[in-house]
């Protein structure tokens, strides 16, 4: 969208985690929660980003793309300084702008999407969204006059008499006019009890000059979790990972088990798979349809399965390309290798990609055969249909000729008349 800006906000310290890493980039399936904040942008069309950072602001920035537009927050001063900060960007933007915190990784696209229509539709100054929940403790309230409308936001520190009573909470996502957005923080004064300048003013200040303020609420009060502690971000990831395996599932793959199972948030996974129990799927990993995994498998990133390939129970794979019709089955180890097709991985087999320095990358070429507990110290290749016999050690640099057979420990080649 053309009209549609955002800034995010990602200042805080965050200090109920006990962490040395900054909060928004903790991880949930496998992504840093500002991650999916980011997201949500792109799948709105916001035509650009602003991110305030401050709290550790440079170890931030290297994990976000290079299209956002870093703004630094000096003095952490409340979300309404901190929008402020980058009202100098804007100053002659007169589209909207949507405001999002950095923390809230379970934020729903489509709701978003509809807060921005309705903010347009009713020609609104400001939108705001809310939810109800059964504990408001700790949350900004929505005060409404009596015909309904929002008339101000409350926070917990501020709340007085009935107010402690209202279920109805803010978000803290906020579509805006841009003009009158940045005109109304001029007049947001210092709350005295946190020493902060609270964006949520802005509703009660927009209210009282008559400019219109609208509301969507959101039926399912988890979208607006903050990370605020391990509590949180544990309850981020059993949300984030339900809905990737309801994902995949509707794709067409078989989960056995969904209580045991891990899968990444940006897996990729073909129709007919099936996922048996115990198996953990990390991000950056594409499988192929018709395949087998688990259980008790370990998939993680920079795996590439082709089609109709079968991972057995304890078996990991790391960065690790795997033909199809390949058998890993059992008790197995592969890492920085690319195997063909059609090949066969003995139980116990190890790839020994590390020496200490870096690792080394393994070759299996298309319909070879490696006996059980072999290892292949690499980099090592393997040719066409070639054997690896069980329990031989096959030495760093070695290449094994196609239809060739070797043995031992180290392993030789096996000689016609030999064998």
């Amino acid at each position: 969208m053309k009209d549609l800006q955002t800034i995010i906000l990602a200042a805080g310290k965050g200090t109920r985690m006990k962490s040395s890493v900054p909060k928004v980039l903790h991880s949930v399936c496998g992504k840093p929660v500002i991650q999916y904040v980011l997201d949500i942008t792109k799948s709105v069309g916001s035509l650009k980003n602003y991110v305030v950072l401050g709290h550790k602001a440079d170890e931030v920035a290297t994990h976000l793309p290079q299209e956002a537009v870093i703004v630094k927050q000096n003095k952490l001063l409340g979300t309404a300084d901190a929008v402020r900060t980058v009202e100098s960007k804007l100053k002659s933007y007169r589209g909207h702008v949507l405001i999002l915190c950095g923390d809230t990784p379970l934020l729903n696209k489509v709701v978003i999407r509809e807060l921005i229509r309705k903010h347009k539709k009713t020609n609104a100054s400001a939108t705001v969204l809310t939810t109800v929940v059964h504990d408001p403790q700790g949350y900004g309230r929505i005060i409404r006059d009596e015909s309904g409308n929002m008339i101000a936001i409350r926070e917990e520190k501020d709340a007085a008499g009935f107010e402690k009573n209202i279920a109805e909470i803010n978000v803290g996502v906020y579509c805006f006019k841009a003009q009158e957005l940045f005109k109304g923080l001029k007049s947001i004064q210092l709350n005295t009890k946190k020493k902060e300048f609270y964006l949520t003013d802005i509703i009660e200040l927009f209210t009282d000059n008559g400019q219109k303020v609208a509301a969507i609420e959101t039926e399912n009060p988890e979208e607006g979790l903050g990370i605020n502690s391990r509590e949180d971000l544990a309850t981020a990831e059993a949300v984030i990972r339900k809905r990737v395996l309801q994902d995949v599932m509707a794709q067409g793959v078989t989960v056995i088990d969904p209580n045991s199972t891990h899968i990444g948030a940006n897996v990729k996974i073909g129709q007919d798979t099936v996922i048996k129990p115990f198996t953990v799927i990390e991000e950056d990993v594409k499988i192929g349809s018709g395949c087998t995994i688990g259980p008790f498998a370990h998939l993680r990133p920079g795996v590439r399965i082709e089609d109709h390939v079968e991972i057995g129970n304890f078996t990991e794979v790391s960065r690790t390309k795997i033909g199809a019709k390949t058998l890993v089955k059992h008790f197995s180890f592969l890492g920085d290798a690319t195997v063909g097709k059609g090949v066969n991985i003995g139980a116990g087999v190890v790839t020994a990609n590390y020496d200490g320095v870096s690792k080394n990358a393994t070759k299996i070429e298309d319909n070879a055969f490696i006996g059980s507990d072999a290892v292949l110290i690499a980099p090592v290749k393997v040719g066409k249909k070639a054997t690896v016999g069980a329990g031989s050690v096959v030495t760093k640099k070695a290449n094994i000729a196609d239809n060739t057979t070797v043995v031992g420990s180290p392993a030789k080649k096996v000689e016609k008349g030999n064998a």
